[in-house]
């Protein structure tokens, strides 16, 4: 079945490009040139992928507005951000709201219809992980791959898609120290550099510790990575 790919760009001569360079690659596409119409179209139906300008129209954030959104409808949607705008402020907040990737203009579509086809493939290797190894308990630790929730002691974390994604991958291997490398390709981002991981699991720990302040499971291996302390 063709996979649906959203575009939100106001520059409709260039939304019209991207339309048909990802309607040549199988695709099926939905053309939005701002926030309003967008997420009309989007309490009608969700994409499979959706790639987000910045700046539309007199809204100078309506894409990182939108992409919270879109978040809250679907936490594991792939979001990519194609924007002007070069500023590494902009790329860390695109990031931080989880978007999957962000690319500044101009580039080439050769380049973009590569990125999309990536990142279908990573979120079919996901949802194929996720079947076969849905849940996972381990101590305290509830974690369940098809909500993509996480309880501790029995109360619910509130998450981001990365950090579930990264306490995720320290879980499934406790005790075995995960190097800043593979965490920084857990994210699924580009442009991620280890400070970026620490304040990931800053915040993580910070959210276990509004539950238990006591909570030490993930033990920092000083200029290699992380670990999840096993527990006995």
């Amino acid at each position: 079945m063709p996979r649906t790919v959203a575009i939100v760009e106001d520059d409709l001569p260039y939304q019209e490009n991207l339309s048909q360079a990802l309607t040549q690659q199988g695709y099926i596409v939905q053309s939005y040139s701002d926030k309003n119409e967008a997420l009309e179209g989007f309490n009608h139906i969700l994409p499979d992928l959706a790639i987000l300008d910045i700046m539309l129209k007199d809204e100078s954030e309506g894409g990182f507005e939108l992409c919270k959104i879109l978040r809250q409808m679907s936490p594991n949607l792939p979001i990519i951000f194609l924007t002007a705008r070069d500023r590494d402020v902009d790329r860390i907040s695109g990031l931080r709201l989880d978007a999957w990737d962000y690319i500044t203009k101009p580039t080439s579509l050769n380049y973009l219809m590569v990125r999309v086809s990536s990142l279908f493939r990573i979120a079919s290797s996901a949802q194929n992980a996720s079947s076969e190894q849905s849940t996972l308990v381990l101590g305290d630790l509830e974690l369940d791959q098809n909500s993509m929730s996480v309880r501790w002691k029995g109360e619910s974390l509130h998450l981001t898609l990365t950090e579930f994604w990264l306490i995720e991958t320290l879980a499934r291997n406790p005790g075995h120290v995960k190097t800043y490398e593979v965490l920084i390709q857990t994210t699924r981002q580009r442009f991620v550099e280890r400070n970026t991981i620490n304040g990931y699991v800053r915040r993580i720990r910070k959210k276990f510790k509004e539950i238990d302040p006591s909570f030490s499971m993930i033990q920092t291996v000083f200029g290699v990575g992380y670990r999840w302390h096993p527990q006995s």
